[in-house]
């Protein structure tokens, strides 16, 4: 069974003496429900969810008083089900369908703390009303690498990940599984495919994982007229098709900013596109990266133009189905130098760790992948290099121009010895563990 490492923040917040209600935020198809009702929900005597999506009529026990305790009495008269809220959990799920529920979330962390109330929903960051300060919000990404691998159920491979082996043994087989990451992805329902057909053909696994991702884009696109209210439906799919396509125009060097010429007809500006970035980011479907010129500073947002930026895909087996890219490419020895795919992995392992958005350096023709603040204020340059080539003139450009106490760099080799602290060489696989090093 594939498990979360975001349940362990919801037993935190489960064992709390008093609470304010769940919201759990992410693109469609992360596992939201799967979380809640069958990892979470194993941890309560009883479950008693909604789901607007599926079935609307539930708003109606929503149309009256939202007194906690009248909103449970009418969800038990609709449901059926008995529920104690001093025990059992209750899920609303899809929450964004009904804004009459998203209100009601105040008044259970006003009135009910103690009741176990939580949410969860897709178009969150659309809700034109939200309870602020009475939700304890948490955003579900798709699996991370540390998730795919504990998925695997390799009691092996699960140690020498953890332990941070340094084997060349350790090292093959865990470059293997990362570029099998590549190809798969972190959305449930394709690495659950992947697991579950491991004793099938090579073939059988990858049409799986391919049908599925086909599903997902066709489903997302979907959405983009479901739920684009004023935003140009159209001018949302173009940035969303156009995020793959604009990735792959880059090889071995880093990804370039979003450029909006013949993205869309007749639109060629960073104001013509602003409200459907801003809508792709609101869905968490693409990941944003702002280009930081000059000496980078603390605090890095105070430097951001957001007419720079670069774009990213939420997940990295999407990008490489959109893009039609082969689990035998992947593979491949060649396929090292397709940088923008470890770039986009290694975007996505920030953000799942909390750092959103994330930012980049850019000088003439030097760039750094990623600069982070530490606590201390001091920033520090994350380079990342697909492959096994790890001497880099953008780094030792950003060295001489900004001095900085630590260098990062992220490979595709086994990395540099534990004894140096300075300018520090990690695999790529490795990238969770980034906070460790600045």
């Amino acid at each position: 069974m594939i498990q979360r490492v975001l349940l362990n923040a919801l037993m935190a917040w489960k064992d709390q003496p008093k609470r304010k209600p769940l919201l759990i935020d992410g693109a469609r198809q992360t596992g939201k429900t799967f979380l809640l009702q069958t990892l979470f929900g194993a941890n309560f005597p009883n479950v008693l969810r909604i789901d607007f999506l599926e079935n609307p009529d539930y708003k109606a026990a929503f149309e009256g008083s939202l007194s906690p305790d009248q909103l449970l009495a009418d969800i038990q008269l609709m449901t059926q089900q008995p529920f104690n809220p001093e025990t059992d959990l209750l899920i609303l799920d899809e929450i964004g369908e009904c804004e009459r529920a998203v209100t009601a979330l105040k008044y259970f962390a006003e009135q009910a703390p103690t009741y176990f109330v939580a949410a969860s929903g897709s178009n969150i960051g659309l809700l034109n009303a939200f309870p602020v300060g009475k939700v304890q919000q948490y955003n579900l990404r798709p699996l991370t690498f540390r998730e795919f691998i504990e998925a695997s159920e390799e009691p092996s491979l699960i140690t020498a990940f953890e332990t941070r082996a340094s084997s060349k043994a350790a090292h093959l087989r865990l470059m293997d599984k990362l570029t099998d990451y590549f190809f798969v992805g972190g959305l449930p329902e394709a690495v659950s495919a992947w697991y579950e057909n491991k004793d099938s053909s090579p073939l059988a696994k990858m049409d799986a994982v391919r049908k599925i991702h086909a599903d997902l884009v066709e489903g997302y696109r979907r959405d983009f007229g479901k739920y684009s209210g004023k935003v140009d439906a159209t001018l949302i799919e173009s940035v969303f098709n156009s995020v793959p396509a604009q990735l792959s125009q880059v090889l071995d060097g880093s990804v370039k900013r979003f450029r909006f010429k013949n993205v869309h007809e007749r639109k060629s500006r960073y104001h013509d596109f602003e409200t459907a970035i801003h809508w792709l980011k609101s869905c968490r479907l693409v990941l944003a990266n702002y280009p930081i010129e000059g000496r980078p500073k603390s605090p890095l947002a105070a430097y951001k133009k957001d007419n720079r930026v670069k774009l990213f895909l939420f997940d990295v087996g999407l990008l490489n189905h959109m893009l039609g890219s082969t689990y035998q490419e992947i593979k491949q020895q060649s396929y090292q130098y397709k940088g923008y795919v470890a770039e986009n992995f290694v975007q996505q392992e920030l953000v799942a760790m909390g750092i959103d958005p994330t930012y980049s350096w850019h000088d003439a023709r030097a760039e750094i992948e990623f600069v982070i603040t530490t606590d201390a204020g001091d920033v520090i340059p994350i380079e990342v290099k697909s492959g096994k080539r790890t001497r880099s003139k953008s780094l030792r450009s950003y060295i001489k121009k900004c001095d900085p106490v630590k260098t990062l760099k992220l490979t595709g080799t086994q990395g540099s010895s534990e004894s140096e602290q300075t300018h520090i060489v990690m695999p790529l696989y490795f990238a969770e563990s980034l906070p460790n090093a600045w």
